[in-house]
């Protein structure tokens, strides 16, 4: 399969996650700030959200980028992590609504962590499909960001039943960490686009 098909459905996707997203902020029906207060949390978790979206859609596009083919079990892999990012626009706004309370940001905690094994496994795929001495596979072998980042969702889940403005802290430390895009990868694209 082309991966242009692949990454064109993907990008429409994640799109349609971001608009769905930005649907859910509600206008106010006062014009005051006290009406804008009210919707802090709500925009607060939206832009996290976005944030994690939008880090997503970057690695995502240098991994595809990245792979020298595409098999049925990426296609698959990649579904899977579609659907997790799909579940965002309902995490994102039962947790915002609900003012980061408990079921919430633990709901939301693990669409992150579910997330991130999907992007995980969609890796793992890829890397799989890559002849043994590739240089994906050297460049994907230290993965310490990915490693972290179950640990501190799993942390943060935990942490949500004790006090969740903590176990969001958590969560949008990940977010950081994950702000500058996996560098492992752009020298394999730069070469990729070298030979086209």
């Amino acid at each position: 399969m082309d991966k242009g098909r692949l990454e064109a459905f993907s990008d429409a996707v994640i799109a349609i996650i971001m608009t769905i997203m930005v649907l859910e902020l509600k206008v106010p029906d006062e014009t005051d700030w006290a009406a804008l207060q009210k919707l802090i949390p709500v925009f607060l978790t939206y832009v996290l959200s976005f944030v994690y979206l939008g880090i997503y859609w970057n690695n995502h596009h240098h991994l595809i980028k990245a792979a020298g083919s595409i098999s049925s079990s990426v296609l698959w892999a990649n579904l899977n992590l579609l659907f997790w990012l799909s579940l965002f626009p309902f995490a994102t706004g039962w947790m915002g609504e609900n003012h980061f309370e408990t079921l919430p940001t633990v709901f939301y905690g693990a669409v992150l962590l579910l997330a991130a094994f999907a992007y995980y496994a969609l890796q793992t795929v890829i890397v799989a499909a890559q002849p043994p001495d590739s240089p994906m596979r050297r460049a994907l072998g230290r993965d310490i960001k990915g490693k972290i980042s179950p640990a501190l969702y799993v942390v943060g889940i935990a942490v949500s039943f004790v006090s969740t403005w903590v176990a969001v802290s958590i969560y949008a430390a990940v977010a950081v960490i994950w702000l500058v895009p996996d560098r492992r990868l752009v020298p394999l694209i730069d070469a990729r686009s070298a030979e086209s």
